[in-house]
Protein backbone atom coordinates (compact mmCIF):
# COMPACT_ATOMS: atom_id res chain seq x y z
CA UNK A 1 0.00 0.00 0.00
CA UNK A 2 2.88 2.37 0.57
CA UNK A 3 4.53 1.47 -2.31
CA UNK A 4 1.06 2.25 -3.69
CA UNK A 5 0.58 5.47 -2.42
CA UNK A 6 4.49 6.79 -3.09
CA UNK A 7 4.01 5.68 -6.73
CA UNK A 8 0.78 8.36 -7.13
CA UNK A 9 2.75 10.80 -5.34
CA UNK A 10 5.60 10.73 -7.91
CA UNK A 11 2.61 10.27 -10.88
CA UNK A 12 1.10 13.84 -9.27
CA UNK A 13 4.24 15.44 -9.15
CA UNK A 14 5.51 14.72 -12.48
CA UNK A 15 2.39 15.23 -14.33
CA UNK A 16 2.48 18.89 -14.45
CA UNK A 17 5.79 18.85 -16.45
CA UNK A 18 4.37 15.93 -18.84
CA UNK A 19 1.31 17.88 -19.83
CA UNK A 20 3.34 20.88 -20.52
CA UNK A 21 5.90 18.62 -22.39
CA UNK A 22 3.21 17.52 -23.86
CA UNK A 23 1.43 20.63 -25.17
CA UNK A 24 4.75 21.93 -26.26
CA UNK A 25 5.27 18.88 -28.31
CA UNK A 26 1.36 19.39 -29.96
CA UNK A 27 2.62 23.08 -30.58
CA UNK A 28 5.89 21.83 -32.41
CA UNK A 29 4.17 19.34 -34.00
CA UNK A 30 1.34 21.34 -35.41
CA UNK A 31 3.31 24.11 -36.51
CA UNK A 32 5.72 21.55 -38.78
CA UNK A 33 2.65 20.29 -39.71
CA UNK A 34 1.28 23.40 -41.51
CA UNK A 35 4.30 24.62 -42.62
CA UNK A 36 4.61 21.45 -44.72
CA UNK A 37 1.33 21.89 -45.72
CA UNK A 38 1.67 24.91 -47.08
CA UNK A 39 4.78 23.86 -48.00
CA UNK A 40 2.85 21.57 -50.28
CA UNK A 41 0.11 24.22 -51.76
CA UNK A 42 1.62 25.95 -54.99
CA UNK A 43 0.74 28.87 -54.44
CA UNK A 44 0.98 32.14 -56.80
CA UNK A 45 4.08 34.01 -57.22
CA UNK A 46 4.98 36.08 -54.10
CA UNK A 47 7.59 38.79 -53.63
CA UNK A 48 9.84 39.17 -50.45
CA UNK A 49 8.44 39.64 -47.54
CA UNK A 50 8.89 41.34 -44.16
CA UNK A 51 8.60 39.73 -40.67
CA UNK A 52 4.86 40.84 -39.32
CA UNK A 53 4.03 43.07 -41.41
CA UNK A 54 4.49 40.49 -44.63
CA UNK A 55 4.42 42.53 -47.92
CA UNK A 56 2.22 45.72 -46.11
CA UNK A 57 4.91 47.80 -47.12
CA UNK A 58 4.51 47.22 -50.58
CA UNK A 59 0.99 48.84 -51.34
CA UNK A 60 2.21 52.59 -51.23
CA UNK A 61 -0.06 55.93 -51.85
CA UNK A 62 -1.63 54.00 -54.69
CA UNK A 63 -2.39 50.74 -54.30
CA UNK A 64 -3.28 50.38 -57.67
CA UNK A 65 0.08 51.41 -59.20
CA UNK A 66 1.93 49.20 -56.79
CA UNK A 67 -0.05 46.66 -57.15
CA UNK A 68 0.32 47.08 -61.41
CA UNK A 69 3.98 47.74 -60.94
CA UNK A 70 4.54 44.40 -59.21
CA UNK A 71 2.58 42.54 -61.41
CA UNK A 72 5.42 43.86 -63.91
CA UNK A 73 7.63 41.71 -62.27
CA UNK A 74 5.82 38.43 -60.99
CA UNK A 75 2.80 37.94 -63.52
CA UNK A 76 -1.22 38.68 -63.82
CA UNK A 77 -1.48 36.77 -60.51
CA UNK A 78 0.33 36.64 -57.37
CA UNK A 79 0.55 36.38 -54.08
CA UNK A 80 1.09 39.17 -50.93
CA UNK A 81 0.92 39.02 -47.34
CA UNK A 82 -0.84 41.86 -45.67
CA UNK A 83 0.20 41.84 -42.07
CA UNK A 84 -2.54 38.44 -41.26
CA UNK A 85 -4.52 38.38 -44.67
CA UNK A 86 -2.96 35.66 -47.09
CA UNK A 87 -3.90 38.16 -50.77
CA UNK A 88 -3.97 37.39 -54.37
CA UNK A 89 -4.24 39.82 -56.66
CA UNK A 90 -5.36 39.36 -60.31
CA UNK A 91 -4.24 41.79 -62.94
CA UNK A 92 -5.39 40.03 -66.13
CA UNK A 93 -8.75 39.83 -68.31
CA UNK A 94 -8.14 36.41 -68.66
CA UNK A 95 -7.80 35.76 -64.67
CA UNK A 96 -10.35 37.77 -63.87
CA UNK A 97 -12.97 35.79 -65.96
CA UNK A 98 -11.54 32.76 -64.00
CA UNK A 99 -12.59 34.51 -60.52
CA UNK A 100 -15.56 36.33 -62.13
CA UNK A 101 -17.21 33.18 -64.09
CA UNK A 102 -15.43 30.26 -63.84
CA UNK A 103 -15.18 30.29 -59.76
CA UNK A 104 -17.58 32.73 -59.10
CA UNK A 105 -19.99 31.12 -56.57
CA UNK A 106 -16.67 29.79 -54.66
CA UNK A 107 -15.23 33.14 -54.51
CA UNK A 108 -18.65 35.26 -54.16
CA UNK A 109 -18.06 36.18 -50.37
CA UNK A 110 -16.83 39.12 -48.74
CA UNK A 111 -14.53 39.85 -46.54
CA UNK A 112 -15.44 41.48 -43.19
CA UNK A 113 -13.89 44.25 -43.15
CA UNK A 114 -13.21 46.75 -40.27
CA UNK A 115 -14.44 49.96 -41.60
CA UNK A 116 -17.23 48.39 -43.47
CA UNK A 117 -18.72 46.63 -40.42
CA UNK A 118 -18.76 50.21 -38.68
CA UNK A 119 -19.97 52.40 -41.84
CA UNK A 120 -22.69 49.44 -43.23
CA UNK A 121 -24.31 48.59 -40.17
CA UNK A 122 -22.28 45.46 -39.48
CA UNK A 123 -22.42 44.55 -43.22
CA UNK A 124 -25.94 44.46 -43.81
CA UNK A 125 -25.74 46.22 -47.17
CA UNK A 126 -25.32 44.44 -50.44
CA UNK A 127 -21.65 45.24 -51.19
CA UNK A 128 -20.24 44.66 -48.17
CA UNK A 129 -22.27 41.56 -46.94
CA UNK A 130 -20.88 38.42 -46.92
CA UNK A 131 -22.37 35.30 -49.16
CA UNK A 132 -25.49 33.96 -48.13
CA UNK A 133 -29.19 33.85 -48.04
CA UNK A 134 -29.32 37.65 -46.75
CA UNK A 135 -27.50 39.13 -49.16
CA UNK A 136 -29.29 37.33 -51.98
CA UNK A 137 -32.13 38.73 -50.46
CA UNK A 138 -30.95 42.34 -50.79
CA UNK A 139 -29.50 42.15 -53.85
CA UNK A 140 -33.20 40.92 -55.20
CA UNK A 141 -34.86 43.61 -53.93
CA UNK A 142 -32.30 45.85 -55.48
CA UNK A 143 -32.48 44.48 -58.92
CA UNK A 144 -36.27 44.15 -59.08
CA UNK A 145 -37.01 46.61 -56.59
CA UNK A 146 -35.19 49.70 -56.61
CA UNK A 147 -32.56 48.94 -59.76
CA UNK A 148 -34.77 47.63 -61.93
CA UNK A 149 -35.30 48.75 -66.10
CA UNK A 150 -38.70 50.19 -65.08
CA UNK A 151 -37.78 52.11 -62.17
CA UNK A 152 -34.55 53.99 -63.63
CA UNK A 153 -36.76 55.07 -66.27
CA UNK A 154 -39.48 56.43 -64.13
CA UNK A 155 -36.74 58.34 -63.14
CA UNK A 156 -35.87 60.12 -66.54
CA UNK A 157 -37.85 63.02 -65.60
CA UNK A 158 -35.29 63.66 -62.79
CA UNK A 159 -32.20 63.15 -64.51
CA UNK A 160 -33.49 65.57 -67.60
CA UNK A 161 -34.54 68.41 -65.07
CA UNK A 162 -31.04 68.28 -63.13
CA UNK A 163 -29.10 68.57 -66.36
CA UNK A 164 -31.26 71.40 -67.03
CA UNK A 165 -30.04 73.19 -63.65
CA UNK A 166 -26.83 72.02 -63.94
CA UNK A 167 -26.25 73.88 -67.85
CA UNK A 168 -28.02 76.57 -66.29
CA UNK A 169 -25.79 76.67 -63.25
CA UNK A 170 -22.57 76.64 -65.80
CA UNK A 171 -24.25 79.45 -68.48
CA UNK A 172 -24.31 82.09 -65.05
CA UNK A 173 -20.60 81.67 -64.78
CA UNK A 174 -19.80 82.85 -68.19
CA UNK A 175 -17.26 84.83 -69.43
CA UNK A 176 -15.60 84.09 -66.21
CA UNK A 177 -14.30 80.49 -65.62
CA UNK A 178 -16.14 77.62 -64.22
CA UNK A 179 -15.56 74.97 -61.23
CA UNK A 180 -16.83 72.47 -63.66
CA UNK A 181 -15.97 69.62 -61.02
CA UNK A 182 -17.82 71.42 -58.29
CA UNK A 183 -21.11 71.60 -60.66
CA UNK A 184 -20.59 68.40 -61.65
CA UNK A 185 -21.01 66.95 -57.61
CA UNK A 186 -23.79 69.01 -56.97
CA UNK A 187 -25.21 67.11 -60.43
CA UNK A 188 -24.53 63.55 -59.06
CA UNK A 189 -25.99 64.41 -55.85
CA UNK A 190 -29.07 65.90 -56.86
CA UNK A 191 -30.00 63.37 -58.79
CA UNK A 192 -29.41 60.85 -56.37
CA UNK A 193 -30.75 62.39 -53.60
CA UNK A 194 -34.17 63.04 -55.67
CA UNK A 195 -34.14 59.43 -57.05
CA UNK A 196 -33.99 57.92 -53.12
CA UNK A 197 -34.76 60.72 -51.06
CA UNK A 198 -37.54 62.56 -53.11
CA UNK A 199 -35.79 66.05 -52.55
CA UNK A 200 -32.53 67.40 -53.65
CA UNK A 201 -30.46 69.16 -51.08
CA UNK A 202 -28.39 71.96 -53.23
CA UNK A 203 -30.74 74.34 -52.99
CA UNK A 204 -30.74 76.86 -49.76
CA UNK A 205 -27.14 75.53 -49.30
CA UNK A 206 -28.47 72.06 -47.64
CA UNK A 207 -25.86 70.54 -49.61
CA UNK A 208 -23.00 72.58 -47.94
CA UNK A 209 -25.29 72.26 -44.55
CA UNK A 210 -25.23 68.74 -44.30
CA UNK A 211 -21.03 68.34 -45.18
CA UNK A 212 -21.74 66.05 -48.15
CA UNK A 213 -18.78 66.93 -49.76
CA UNK A 214 -16.84 65.91 -46.58
CA UNK A 215 -19.01 63.05 -45.84
CA UNK A 216 -17.96 61.46 -49.47
CA UNK A 217 -14.43 61.96 -49.23
CA UNK A 218 -14.25 60.82 -45.76
CA UNK A 219 -16.71 57.67 -46.56
CA UNK A 220 -13.77 57.08 -49.96
CA UNK A 221 -10.75 57.63 -47.67
CA UNK A 222 -11.95 55.33 -44.78
CA UNK A 223 -12.82 52.68 -47.03
CA UNK A 224 -10.32 52.40 -49.09
CA UNK A 225 -7.47 53.91 -47.73
CA UNK A 226 -5.07 52.56 -45.75
CA UNK A 227 -5.95 51.01 -42.52
CA UNK A 228 -3.32 48.97 -40.18
CA UNK A 229 -5.46 47.66 -38.15
CA UNK A 230 -7.38 45.94 -41.22
CA UNK A 231 -4.76 43.89 -41.79
CA UNK A 232 -4.34 42.68 -38.24
CA UNK A 233 -7.63 41.69 -37.26
CA UNK A 234 -6.53 40.30 -33.52
CA UNK A 235 -5.34 43.40 -32.60
CA UNK A 236 -8.32 45.92 -33.27
CA UNK A 237 -6.95 48.09 -30.82
CA UNK A 238 -4.83 49.54 -32.70
CA UNK A 239 -7.61 51.47 -34.50
CA UNK A 240 -8.25 53.27 -31.45
CA UNK A 241 -4.46 54.16 -31.13
CA UNK A 242 -4.21 55.32 -34.88
CA UNK A 243 -8.05 57.29 -34.30
CA UNK A 244 -9.44 55.42 -36.97
CA UNK A 245 -12.40 54.11 -34.92
CA UNK A 246 -13.32 57.63 -34.05
CA UNK A 247 -13.36 58.70 -37.32
CA UNK A 248 -15.20 55.33 -38.39
CA UNK A 249 -17.55 56.45 -35.82
CA UNK A 250 -18.08 60.41 -36.73
CA UNK A 251 -18.74 59.28 -40.09
CA UNK A 252 -20.84 56.61 -39.19
CA UNK A 253 -23.27 58.95 -36.70
CA UNK A 254 -23.28 61.76 -39.60
CA UNK A 255 -24.58 59.32 -42.11
CA UNK A 256 -26.92 57.89 -39.52
CA UNK A 257 -28.16 60.94 -38.23
CA UNK A 258 -28.99 62.33 -42.11
CA UNK A 259 -30.50 58.92 -42.74
CA UNK A 260 -32.92 58.74 -39.34
CA UNK A 261 -34.49 62.56 -40.49
CA UNK A 262 -35.13 61.27 -44.59
CA UNK A 263 -36.79 58.34 -43.31
CA UNK A 264 -38.48 60.25 -40.08
CA UNK A 265 -39.71 62.94 -43.04
CA UNK A 266 -41.03 59.32 -45.16
CA UNK A 267 -43.11 58.32 -42.07
CA UNK A 268 -44.68 61.62 -41.33
CA UNK A 269 -48.48 61.31 -41.83
CA UNK A 270 -48.65 64.43 -43.31
CA UNK A 271 -46.04 64.56 -45.73
CA UNK A 272 -47.68 65.36 -49.29
CA UNK A 273 -47.44 62.21 -51.77
CA UNK A 274 -45.01 61.91 -54.60
CA UNK A 275 -46.13 61.03 -57.66
CA UNK A 276 -43.50 58.89 -58.21
CA UNK A 277 -41.96 56.97 -55.51
CA UNK A 278 -38.54 57.23 -54.39
CA UNK A 279 -36.51 54.73 -53.24
CA UNK A 280 -36.91 55.10 -49.41
CA UNK A 281 -40.64 54.57 -49.80
CA UNK A 282 -39.90 51.14 -52.01
CA UNK A 283 -37.72 50.47 -48.96
CA UNK A 284 -40.57 51.25 -46.19
CA UNK A 285 -43.62 50.01 -48.07
CA UNK A 286 -41.40 46.61 -48.56
CA UNK A 287 -40.62 46.22 -44.63
CA UNK A 288 -44.18 47.55 -43.94
CA UNK A 289 -46.06 44.98 -46.19
CA UNK A 290 -45.12 41.94 -44.95
CA UNK A 291 -44.56 40.27 -48.25
CA UNK A 292 -40.71 39.76 -48.16
CA UNK A 293 -39.16 36.32 -46.83
CA UNK A 294 -36.69 37.81 -45.06
CA UNK A 295 -37.85 41.23 -42.83
CA UNK A 296 -35.50 43.71 -43.04
CA UNK A 297 -34.63 46.14 -40.13
CA UNK A 298 -34.77 50.10 -40.06
CA UNK A 299 -30.94 49.32 -39.57
CA UNK A 300 -30.95 46.74 -42.86
CA UNK A 301 -32.62 49.90 -44.92
CA UNK A 302 -30.09 52.45 -43.75
CA UNK A 303 -27.34 50.07 -45.04
CA UNK A 304 -28.81 49.94 -48.39
CA UNK A 305 -29.36 53.65 -48.33
CA UNK A 306 -26.14 54.40 -47.88
CA UNK A 307 -24.77 52.11 -50.64
CA UNK A 308 -26.95 54.11 -53.49
CA UNK A 309 -26.21 57.41 -51.88
CA UNK A 310 -22.13 57.05 -51.21
CA UNK A 311 -22.02 54.62 -54.48
CA UNK A 312 -24.46 56.43 -56.51
CA UNK A 313 -23.55 60.03 -55.87
CA UNK A 314 -19.56 59.56 -56.21
CA UNK A 315 -19.46 56.74 -59.42
CA UNK A 316 -21.00 59.44 -61.63
CA UNK A 317 -19.74 62.30 -60.49
CA UNK A 318 -15.90 60.52 -61.20
CA UNK A 319 -16.94 59.45 -64.54
CA UNK A 320 -18.24 62.67 -65.94
CA UNK A 321 -15.53 65.07 -64.49
CA UNK A 322 -12.76 62.22 -65.93
CA UNK A 323 -14.60 62.61 -69.05
CA UNK A 324 -14.58 66.30 -69.73
CA UNK A 325 -10.78 66.60 -68.43
CA UNK A 326 -10.00 63.70 -71.44
CA UNK A 327 -11.69 65.88 -73.59
CA UNK A 328 -10.66 69.17 -73.04
CA UNK A 329 -6.92 67.84 -73.14
CA UNK A 330 -8.03 65.93 -76.73
CA UNK A 331 -10.09 69.33 -78.36
CA UNK A 332 -9.75 66.66 -81.67
CA UNK A 333 -12.02 63.89 -79.71
CA UNK A 334 -14.12 66.82 -78.24
CA UNK A 335 -14.94 68.22 -81.47
CA UNK A 336 -16.13 64.66 -83.12
CA UNK A 337 -18.35 64.05 -80.25
CA UNK A 338 -19.96 67.75 -80.45
CA UNK A 339 -20.12 67.11 -84.19
CA UNK A 340 -22.17 63.95 -83.70
CA UNK A 341 -24.24 65.05 -81.17
CA UNK A 342 -24.95 68.25 -83.03
CA UNK A 343 -25.77 66.55 -86.14
CA UNK A 344 -28.44 64.49 -84.42
CA UNK A 345 -29.86 67.02 -82.54
CA UNK A 346 -30.22 69.92 -85.30
CA UNK A 347 -31.69 73.09 -83.93
CA UNK A 348 -32.82 71.39 -80.81
CA UNK A 349 -31.61 73.02 -77.77
CA UNK A 350 -32.44 69.92 -75.36
CA UNK A 351 -30.72 66.31 -75.41
CA UNK A 352 -33.56 63.60 -74.74
CA UNK A 353 -32.91 60.64 -73.22
CA UNK A 354 -34.18 58.61 -76.67
CA UNK A 355 -31.13 60.51 -78.48
CA UNK A 356 -28.91 59.00 -76.93
CA UNK A 357 -29.24 54.89 -78.98
CA UNK A 358 -27.92 57.22 -81.60
CA UNK A 359 -24.42 58.51 -79.83
CA UNK A 360 -21.90 56.11 -81.09
CA UNK A 361 -19.01 58.30 -80.36
CA UNK A 362 -20.03 59.79 -77.01
CA UNK A 363 -20.80 56.11 -76.09
CA UNK A 364 -17.06 55.44 -77.14
CA UNK A 365 -16.03 58.22 -74.63
CA UNK A 366 -17.59 57.26 -71.89
CA UNK A 367 -16.09 53.34 -72.61
CA UNK A 368 -12.56 55.00 -72.85
CA UNK A 369 -13.38 56.57 -69.46
CA UNK A 370 -14.65 53.36 -67.55
CA UNK A 371 -11.45 51.45 -68.93
CA UNK A 372 -8.75 54.22 -68.56
CA UNK A 373 -9.90 55.64 -64.94
CA UNK A 374 -12.36 53.11 -63.73
CA UNK A 375 -13.96 54.56 -60.76
CA UNK A 376 -13.12 51.87 -58.35
CA UNK A 377 -9.35 51.24 -59.46
CA UNK A 378 -9.37 48.26 -57.19
CA UNK A 379 -12.56 46.17 -57.06
CA UNK A 380 -14.33 45.60 -53.68
CA UNK A 381 -12.50 42.14 -52.66
CA UNK A 382 -13.88 39.08 -52.50
CA UNK A 383 -13.20 36.21 -50.18
CA UNK A 384 -12.77 32.26 -51.08
CA UNK A 385 -15.26 30.21 -49.25
CA UNK A 386 -13.25 27.10 -50.30
CA UNK A 387 -10.05 26.38 -51.80
CA UNK A 388 -9.85 26.54 -55.55
CA UNK A 389 -6.95 26.55 -58.61
CA UNK A 390 -6.63 29.53 -60.22
CA UNK A 391 -4.11 29.16 -63.42
CA UNK A 392 -2.68 26.14 -62.38
CA UNK A 393 -2.25 27.85 -58.21
CA UNK A 394 -3.37 27.00 -55.39
CA UNK A 395 -5.86 29.60 -53.58
CA UNK A 396 -6.89 28.23 -50.10
CA UNK A 397 -9.89 28.91 -48.22
CA UNK A 398 -10.06 32.82 -46.50
CA UNK A 399 -7.97 34.21 -49.19
CA UNK A 400 -8.91 37.77 -50.18
CA UNK A 401 -8.90 38.27 -53.62
CA UNK A 402 -8.58 41.90 -55.22
CA UNK A 403 -9.04 42.27 -58.64
CA UNK A 404 -7.07 45.33 -60.28
CA UNK A 405 -9.55 46.89 -62.90
CA UNK A 406 -6.98 49.94 -63.47
CA UNK A 407 -4.45 47.90 -64.77
CA UNK A 408 -6.64 45.07 -66.64
CA UNK A 409 -7.97 48.58 -68.28
CA UNK A 410 -4.15 48.78 -69.49
CA UNK A 411 -3.23 45.64 -70.42
CA UNK A 412 -1.11 45.35 -73.32
CA UNK A 413 -2.40 41.81 -74.83
CA UNK A 414 -6.12 43.64 -74.86
CA UNK A 415 -5.37 47.33 -75.76
CA UNK A 416 -3.47 49.02 -78.62
CA UNK A 417 -1.70 51.95 -77.01
CA UNK A 418 -3.67 51.45 -73.30
CA UNK A 419 -1.71 54.99 -72.33
CA UNK A 420 -3.51 56.61 -75.13
CA UNK A 421 -6.95 58.46 -74.71
CA UNK A 422 -8.29 57.08 -77.82
CA UNK A 423 -12.71 56.31 -77.76
CA UNK A 424 -12.01 55.09 -81.64
CA UNK A 425 -10.56 52.05 -80.14
CA UNK A 426 -14.34 51.17 -79.22
CA UNK A 427 -15.83 52.39 -82.56
CA UNK A 428 -17.38 48.89 -84.12
CA UNK A 429 -15.91 47.09 -81.32
CA UNK A 430 -18.52 44.62 -79.08
CA UNK A 431 -16.78 45.41 -76.31
CA UNK A 432 -18.93 46.71 -73.09
CA UNK A 433 -18.88 47.56 -69.58
CA UNK A 434 -21.48 45.48 -68.25
CA UNK A 435 -19.60 42.63 -67.11
CA UNK A 436 -19.66 39.98 -69.88
CA UNK A 437 -16.29 41.17 -71.85
CA UNK A 438 -13.49 40.80 -69.04
CA UNK A 439 -10.95 43.33 -70.43
CA UNK A 440 -13.51 46.12 -69.15
CA UNK A 441 -15.04 45.75 -65.53
CA UNK A 442 -15.65 48.54 -63.65
CA UNK A 443 -18.54 47.78 -62.51
CA UNK A 444 -17.41 44.06 -61.74
CA UNK A 445 -18.89 40.66 -63.15
CA UNK A 446 -20.62 37.72 -61.77
CA UNK A 447 -22.91 37.83 -58.85
CA UNK A 448 -21.21 40.33 -57.13
CA UNK A 449 -21.50 42.81 -60.34
CA UNK A 450 -22.92 46.34 -59.50
CA UNK A 451 -26.82 46.50 -59.81
CA UNK A 452 -26.86 50.38 -60.50
CA UNK A 453 -25.45 49.99 -64.05
CA UNK A 454 -27.95 51.17 -65.88
CA UNK A 455 -28.66 53.83 -63.47
CA UNK A 456 -25.44 54.98 -62.98
CA UNK A 457 -25.04 54.92 -67.14
CA UNK A 458 -28.46 56.79 -67.60
CA UNK A 459 -26.47 59.79 -65.52
CA UNK A 460 -23.59 59.94 -67.05
CA UNK A 461 -24.77 59.37 -71.13
CA UNK A 462 -27.42 62.32 -70.69
CA UNK A 463 -25.50 65.02 -69.12
CA UNK A 464 -22.22 64.08 -71.05
CA UNK A 465 -24.09 64.76 -73.98
CA UNK A 466 -26.29 67.84 -72.75
CA UNK A 467 -22.76 69.51 -71.95
CA UNK A 468 -21.08 69.29 -75.06
CA UNK A 469 -23.96 70.02 -76.70
CA UNK A 470 -24.81 73.18 -74.91
CA UNK A 471 -21.16 75.22 -74.46
CA UNK A 472 -17.67 75.30 -76.05
CA UNK A 473 -15.25 74.41 -73.97
CA UNK A 474 -11.93 75.91 -73.21
CA UNK A 475 -9.07 75.90 -70.54
CA UNK A 476 -8.73 79.63 -68.88
CA UNK A 477 -6.22 81.70 -70.67
CA UNK A 478 -2.51 80.76 -70.22
CA UNK A 479 -3.20 77.09 -69.30
CA UNK A 480 -2.46 74.50 -71.61
CA UNK A 481 -3.70 70.37 -71.11
CA UNK A 482 0.10 69.93 -70.10
CA UNK A 483 -0.79 72.27 -66.93
CA UNK A 484 -3.44 70.06 -65.88
CA UNK A 485 -2.77 67.73 -62.70
CA UNK A 486 -3.62 64.14 -63.43
CA UNK A 487 -2.96 63.08 -59.67
CA UNK A 488 -5.37 60.88 -58.10
CA UNK A 489 -6.97 60.38 -54.75
CA UNK A 490 -6.90 56.92 -53.74
CA UNK A 491 -9.66 55.76 -51.82
CA UNK A 492 -12.23 53.45 -52.52
CA UNK A 493 -13.01 55.33 -55.40
CA UNK A 494 -10.50 57.60 -57.43
CA UNK A 495 -11.19 61.22 -58.54
CA UNK A 496 -8.62 63.89 -59.69
CA UNK A 497 -6.97 66.29 -56.27
CA UNK A 498 -7.47 68.84 -58.29
CA UNK A 499 -10.66 70.44 -59.78
CA UNK A 500 -11.35 71.23 -63.39
CA UNK A 501 -11.33 74.84 -63.89
CA UNK A 502 -12.79 76.10 -67.79
CA UNK A 503 -14.19 78.56 -69.37
CA UNK A 504 -17.80 77.43 -70.85
CA UNK A 505 -18.63 79.72 -74.03
CA UNK A 506 -22.70 78.66 -74.16
CA UNK A 507 -23.19 77.51 -78.01
CA UNK A 508 -26.87 79.01 -77.93
CA UNK A 509 -28.29 82.29 -77.83
CA UNK A 510 -30.23 81.01 -75.44
CA UNK A 511 -29.53 78.77 -72.65
CA UNK A 512 -31.59 76.04 -70.93
CA UNK A 513 -34.91 76.82 -69.00
CA UNK A 514 -35.88 75.14 -66.25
Amino acid sequence: MAVLQSSMETLHSILPSFLLASSFLLVVVYFFLKKTSSKRLNLPPCPSKLPIIGNLHQLGNSPHLSLSCIAEKFGPIFYLQLGHIPTVIISSARLAKEVLLTHDLALASRPQLYSAKHLFYNCTDMVYSPYGAYWRHIRKICILELLSPRRVQSYGFIREEEVKRMVNRIAQGYPSTTDLTKILGLYANDVLCRAAFGRDFSGGGEYDLHGFQKMLEEYQILLGGFNLGEYFPSMEWINTLTGMKSRLINTFRRFDSFFNDIIEEHQNPNRISQEHKDLVDVLLDLQKGGSLDMALTMDNIKAVILDMFAAGTDTTFIILDWAMTELVMNPKAMEKAQHEIRNVMGERTIVLESDLPGLHYLKAVIKEIFRLHPPAPVLVPRESMEDVVIDGYDIPAKTRIFINAWAIGREQQSWNNPEKFEPERFIGSSIDFRGQDFELIPFGAGRRSCPAITFGVATVELALAQLLHSFDWELPTGVEAKDLDMTEVFGITMHRVQHLIVVAKPHFTKILQC
